[in-house]
């Protein structure tokens, strides 16, 4: 055999290696990809393209779902000692969602004891101290904790509804820490104003650390800044620790305490069904 005919044998033993391993690395993308039912979209833009990553990093909405079902402990403290602890519980299809507060100073602070809050995926519902209430006003509050508290725990994963818009910012440098800003409004269909985010995405995690947000529900429009620290919880990263106060656009903040917010506890797949989020199933 001459060393052109061993080159050449060699040569082609090369490329059928870096095919096989081409294949193979195609193939676990493509399984990978199967498995948490990853659809990579068409991007709007460089920032919708950013939050994508994030949330692959983080573990998308199916990865939720197939969970089923979320209960953990949320402790809300404010620098006025108002605290807030309670007992949720979620079922992420159908966005179901319960609370039991032992302390809700900050939540109809004027109900002595006991309250339960629920939403069972038609209607919003309060008892107080195990009776069933039916005050407008402190229905209205349920009506904007249930779905607000749930969103908080779905938010990094539900930054890729349908019906959100982003805009990429720019680059900021913070504590030595390099981010990418990307702004996300939300489709109003009354015309109503809606909330706007403007995440800093950690160029060397894919994380948010940090966040602005607005409440339009309440007419704060003026920003808030939101810090957060993640655990990895069954293989999906939680921001379970938070801080937030007010802020500017540019997110300086001023020199006032923060108000604090963690969830501990957090079990997956306990079991619940819908049944367990209807009233009369909650004595």
């Amino acid at each position: 055999m001459n060393s052109n005919m061993k080159i050449n044998i060699a040569a082609v033993t090369i490329l059928i290696c870096l095919f096989a391993s081409c294949k193979s690395n195609d193939q676990n993308k493509s399984n990978d990809q199967k498995e948490n039912n990853v659809t990579v979209p068409e991007f709007q833009n460089k920032g919708h393209e950013l939050v994508f990553k994030m949330v692959t990093k983080v573990g998308n909405y199916n990865k939720l779902v197939k969970k089923h079902d979320v209960t953990y402990t949320y402790t809300y403290s404010t620098p006025e000692g108002k605290i807030n602890i309670s007992t949720e519980k979620y079922i992420f299809a159908g966005e179901y969602s319960y609370g039991k507060y032992t302390k809700h100073g900050r939540t109809l602070p004027q109900l002595e004891g006991i309250i339960e809050q629920g939403y069972d995926g038609k209607e919003y519902w309060l008892k107080h101290n195990g009776v069933v209430s039916t005050d407008e006003n402190h229905l209205k509050k349920v009506a904007f904790n249930r779905p607000t508290n749930f969103y908080w725990f779905c938010m990094m994963q539900k930054l890729l509804d349908p019906g959100l818009n982003y805009e990429y910012i720019g680059e900021k440098s913070i504590n030595d820490n390099d981010y990418d800003i990307v702004k996300i409004t939300f489709n109003s269909e009354n015309k109503q104003p809606k909330d706007t985010y403007q995440l800093y995405l950690n160029k060397e995690t894919y994380l948010v650390d940090q966040f602005l947000f607005t409440i339009a529900d309440f007419g704060v429009m003026t920003p808030k800044l939101m810090q957060v620290e993640y655990e990895e919880v069954e293989g999906l990263l939680i921001p379970t620790k938070r801080q937030y106060k007010n802020s500017t656009w540019d997110a300086d903040i001023s020199d006032e305490p923060w108000i604090t917010a963690t969830w501990t506890d957090i079990k997956f797949n306990t079991g619940i069904t819908e049944n367990d989020f209807k009233k009369e199933n909650n004595k």
